[in-house]
């Protein structure tokens, strides 16, 4: 059983010119091609994706960005709450507008969202976390996350955000953290 508990309703959720804001991640780990693995064998990037309960595809953790909260606070209590998994925060990789009638609500009936997408290094899969009775974990290579991505504008924070980032990087010796925007302002990048 999970100790921990999903955050749910959205009396603190925050909203920005008709926008409902959500924070999200995309979750990675780096893995030495030679399973025998030193330090110099290369090395390969997955990417982490859950199910949606509602139908097909896979998605990246996100969720409401709440008033209690910075962006970076809301990005890590998704992955936790939705996949179970625990890191730091490497890249901002941009704002991501897209349109949901799950989020329809009296505050925001058009279902307007935008999302601000994290690249979060994991290190810590939990085996007991709070959405876990409805959420399946997958680790994937950036191809195959691609193919399975529920929706165009993750597939575009995939492709076009983190693959682009990841791919210019030593990420597991570039010591770099951070690289987004101040947590009171959304800023850009921005994607539509």
């Amino acid at each position: 059983m999970c100790d921990l508990v999903a955050r749910t309703g959205r009396l603190q959720q925050r909203y920005e010119a008709g926008y409902r804001l959500v924070a999200g991640c995309i979750p990675f780990r780096c893995k030495h091609l030679d399973e025998s693995s030193n330090d110099t064998s290369e090395k390969a990037v997955e990417v982490l994706m859950i199910n949606s309960p509602s139908g097909p595809g896979l998605l990246f953790p996100k969720g409401g960005w709440e008033n209690d909260e910075t962006v970076e606070e809301a990005a890590v209590r998704e992955a936790l709450e939705e996949a179970g998994v625990r890191g730091v925060l490497m890249k901002f990789l941009g704002h991501y507008n897209f349109k949901s009638k799950t989020h329809e609500d009296k505050f925001n009936p058009e279902g307007l969202c935008k999302a601000a997408m994290f690249a979060l290094l994991v290190n810590e899969e939990l085996d007991s976390w709070p959405e876990q009775s409805t959420r399946e974990r997958r680790w994937l290579s950036v191809p195959e996350a691609a193919e399975l991505c529920r929706h165009s504008w993750m597939k575009d924070a995939l492709e076009n955000g983190f693959a682009e980032w990841y791919s210019k990087k030593d990420i597991m010796n570039s010591g770099e953290v951070g690289g987004h925007p101040p947590t009171s302002e959304p800023s850009s990048p921005e994607h539509k």
